[in-house]
């Protein structure tokens, strides 16, 4: 096992790591006697963008969903908050969003979904080292749709899912969680914490934050960018990590204005 793999998630160490344009099956429809089965009793890790499409398809506030829809593990191998879509009650544990018929918000499906079988993990930091994902393939019994499905590379199915557009917005995000701040395990402190689960997953409140408080007397904004956050939800989420640069690792990205002279 090399390093790089040594470091991702155990749930990922024991699955077929997919090297360059190495081929896999699948095909997913609602001929599949397991259709819906990976729908149930699983662990589905959200992102920012996955709270933010799934919140405005249900018409929630950000906060609204996050209360209804999620669960975040707290543990001490986590030096950021994480997000999972919480199940139904029951002994099935089934995705609040599936019905007979397949994913009720399936346009708006979580990034999890769309890669599915696929898995992709970015190693920890390093110290000059620019961190490059790594892609495993979930081989599950349960799952026929290996066979007498189509081939595909993890480049094809990336395209045919339409990851990219998701993981252009969120590639700010990504350099956040893979900072090289946290180089030798360093950690948040409870107060950054909250910062940064505001400003990547309960969007509706780091609006009011920014337009309800002081902060844009604090900090030089374009006018422009300041109505384009207003009311643009996905370049609200890219203020955000630009601003959580600032306020977790010190980063230039925000300007502070000049006390006025007396």
């Amino acid at each position: 096992m090399t390093a790089e793999v040594s470091a991702v998630p155990e749930v990922l160490r024991h699955q077929r790591q997919l090297a360059g344009r190495e081929e896999f099956c699948f095909a997913c429809h609602p001929g599949v006697p397991c259709f819906n089965r990976c729908c149930a009793d699983v662990n589905i890790l959200l992102t920012p963008v996955d709270v933010l499409r799934l919140a405005r398809r249900l018409d929630l506030t950000s906060g609204e969903f996050l209360d209804r829809y999620t669960l975040a593990p707290i543990t001490k191998d986590l030096h950021l908050p994480v997000l999972m879509l919480r199940m139904e009650e029951g002994a099935e544990k089934r995705c609040p969003f599936v019905g007979a018929a397949g994913c009720t918000v399936y346009e708006d499906r979580p990034w999890a979904c769309r890669m599915y079988p696929v898995a992709m993990a970015v190693p920890p930091a390093r110290a000059g080292v620019e961190p490059k994902p790594l892609y495993f393939l979930f081989e599950d019994d349960f799952c026929l749709g290996r066979e007498g499905g189509r081939n595909w590379t993890v480049e094809g199915w990336r395209a045919d899912q339409r990851v990219e557009e998701q993981e252009e917005m969120e590639a700010d995000f990504r350099e956040l969680v893979s900072h090289p701040w946290f180089i030798g395990g360093r950690q948040l402190d409870p107060k950054r914490m909250e910062l940064f689960f505001t400003g990547c997953y309960d969007i509706d409140t780091f609006r009011r934050f920014v337009f309800d408080s002081s902060f844009l007397q604090r900090f030089e904004l374009e006018a422009a960018a300041v109505e384009e956050i207003r009311r643009d939800d996905r370049a609200l989420l890219r203020f955000a990590f630009r601003w959580l640069r600032f306020a977790l690792f010190g980063e230039p990205t925000m300007t502070i204005r000049k006390a006025s002279e007396p």
